[in-house]
């Protein structure tokens, strides 16, 4: 039989639109559900977490089977996959969506390259420009001062883009099988983050909250957002090279805080604009600066 074709340029180019997308959405959608709404909050950040884990797995399992979503991912992966759920969930509840993504995509980024320099690597001049770049502008966003985010909510968030980075790390174990590694490890994740649910209220004292409007948009952002944005992104992934696949990720925070003005009423300030030229900048910089042959 003759070798299946590559696919076009185009398909994959929609491939990646698509997976940003989903990416960005995540951002709207948990902010959406967990800003102050009425008298009660549609949805706590504890229960969003669970629906969104658990529709996230129902969703990979039905793209992979159940016998590979078992086979794959483990323990380290789950508990790095629901680390980042809840502090996801636990910042959007303090900060806007622009400034999430643009704080956790940071967290993300600056997590891979110190554990690629741990791990013995040496970096250049430019990487290390565009690394300290990346911090200062993330530094400038968060001091306090007039349109500094809740200290709080952005430490959330940088916690939950660590946890990211390290499943991203552990993803590169994953025997050729990302999307199956994924799917194992939302399975996995899912009882522990229903688990929390009781956890928050039995020793933290939150009330549950959960109304029809809430649970719609967490079932959203985990099967179609990250379910299917995963199951996307893993498509694509193999036709990109890893400086590419990072930089085309520096578009998600810009389509979520584009997004956020017109969608979520959120303020596009001098200091968030700054800031996230310079972390931009300061990423695209570094990636790129890794790409060059030595």
């Amino acid at each position: 039989m003759p070798a299946s074709q590559p696919p076009s340029t185009a398909r994959i180019a929609l491939w990646v639109a698509l997976a940003l997308t989903g990416f960005a959405a995540n951002s709207l959608l948990c902010r959406l559900a967990l800003a102050p709404r009425g008298a009660a909050p549609a949805i706590d950040p504890t229960t969003f977490t669970a629906l969104r884990v658990a529709a996230g797995a129902l969703v990979l399992v039905l793209l992979t089977g159940a016998a590979r979503a078992r086979a794959r991912g483990g323990l380290r992966g789950a508990s790095a996959l629901l680390l980042y759920a809840l502090g996801f969930s636990l910042a959007y509840a303090r900060i806007g969506a622009a400034v999430g993504a643009l704080v956790l995509f940071a967290a993300v980024q600056a997590t891979m390259l110190g554990a690629a320099i741990v791990g013995g690597a040496r970096p250049g001049l430019w990487t290390w420009f565009g690394l300290t770049a990346a911090l200062s502008g993330i530094a400038w966003l968060v001091a306090p001062g007039l349109g500094a985010p809740d200290p709080l909510g952005a430490l959330l968030m940088a916690g939950a883009g660590a946890a990211w980075g390290a499943y991203s790390l552990l993803g590169r174990q994953s025997e050729g099988d990302p999307l199956g590694a994924t799917a194992g490890n939302f399975l996995r994740a899912a009882p522990p983050a229903l688990l929390a649910v009781l956890a928050a209220f039995f020793l933290f004292g939150q009330t549950p909250a959960l109304d029809a409007y809430g649970a719609a948009l967490a079932l959203c952002s985990g099967a179609l957002a990250s379910g299917l944005g995963y199951a996307i992104w893993y498509t694509a992934l193999p036709h990109l090279d890893a400086t590419r696949a990072g930089i085309v990720q520096l578009l998600v925070p810009v389509l979520a805080a584009a997004a956020a003005v017109p969608l979520l009423g959120e303020p596009l300030t001098p200091r968030l604009l700054g800031a996230g030229a310079i972390v931009i900048g300061g990423v695209a910089a570094a990636l790129l600066a890794e790409a060059r042959p030595r």
